[in-house]
């Protein structure tokens, strides 16, 4: 007797490469700029960061300002 796998025919879905995305989650924001999570959350907190984006109590990273303001700094 011969057992036969179960195959599954649902592919998985693609997933968007974090430098097309235009928002990240705060994991993806420190996979991507080696920034470490805590500090980001500190950043994000700050009332004034131009790269934060509330959905409802989450916070997302906008990626092309929170590029900008990598870039323009030398110190974070």
């Amino acid at each position: 007797m011969t057992l036969i796998a179960n195959q599954n025919t649902q592919k998985e879905p693609e997933r968007v490469p974090i430098y097309e995305k235009v928002t990240l989650t705060i994991r993806e924001a420190a996979e991507y700029s080696n920034i470490g999570i805590n500090r980001l959350e500190t950043m994000l907190r700050s009332p004034r960061c131009p790269f934060v984006l509330y959905v409802g109590k989450k916070k997302l990273v906008k990626r092309r300002e929170f590029e900008k303001y990598i870039t323009d700094r030398i110190e974070i």
